[in-house]
């Protein structure tokens, strides 16, 4: 309880979700469980704010292209009603796994432990013994 009233990386606090609540309407979920809502009023600008509410960690790229496009006003009907059209070279949905146990590591990386390959392009420090005086 104490984790909904002071932090909001662990999905929205409680006056976020009560904002949201009695100004927003409920527009749908994704398979991650986030929750999507748009105002049921335009704001000043002419348009309806859309919301999100995280299920469990609040990261950006958890929102699917589908959502974020709706989200983003680039389409105007929710997935829910007009889902995105998937071609078949799309991969599925992956969220940043930066900082994660599945992050990408590159051979050579110190999270992997290696040493990489020397390059042509390695800095090679001057000494003063080196006998170049240019």
């Amino acid at each position: 309880m104490l984790k909904r009233i002071f932090t909001w990386w662990n999905g929205a606090t409680l006056g976020a979700l009560f904002d949201i609540g009695r100004r927003g309407a409920l527009v749908g979920e994704d398979e991650q469980g986030n929750r999507y809502y748009e105002e049921r009023r335009p704001s000043i600008e002419g348009r309806k704010r859309r919301y999100v509410i995280y299920n469990g960690l609040a990261e950006g790229s958890r929102v699917t292209p589908d959502w974020h496009g709706w989200m983003h006003h680039t389409v105007s009907e929710p997935p829910t009603i007009a889902p995105l059209k998937r071609q078949r070279w799309e991969k599925d949905h992956v969220p940043n796994l930066t900082g994660t146990v599945k992050a990408y590591r590159p051979k050579g990386s110190l999270a992997r432990g290696g040493v990489r390959q020397a390059s042509s392009a390695d800095y090679e420090a001057w000494t003063p013994d080196s006998g170049d005086r240019s």
